[in-house]
């Protein structure tokens, strides 16, 4: 999955993009969590790495 996916996945779960620093997106949902999303263009992120951090 690429990180533009899995940024429209959080979203549609309810997390919001709060800010962008070069290639990485910082998403916050409204209970409080936090994750931050390597955007590169071409690059999969693995699927491991997905689910490791909700």
């Amino acid at each position: 999955m690429t990180g533009q996916k899995l940024i429209t996945a959080l979203r549609r779960a309810g997390f919001q993009v709060i800010r962008v620093r070069g290639g990485h997106h910082f998403l916050e949902h409204p209970d409080g969590r936090h994750t931050v999303v390597p955007v590169h263009r071409g690059e999969i992120i693995a699927n491991g790495t997905n689910s490791a951090g909700w």
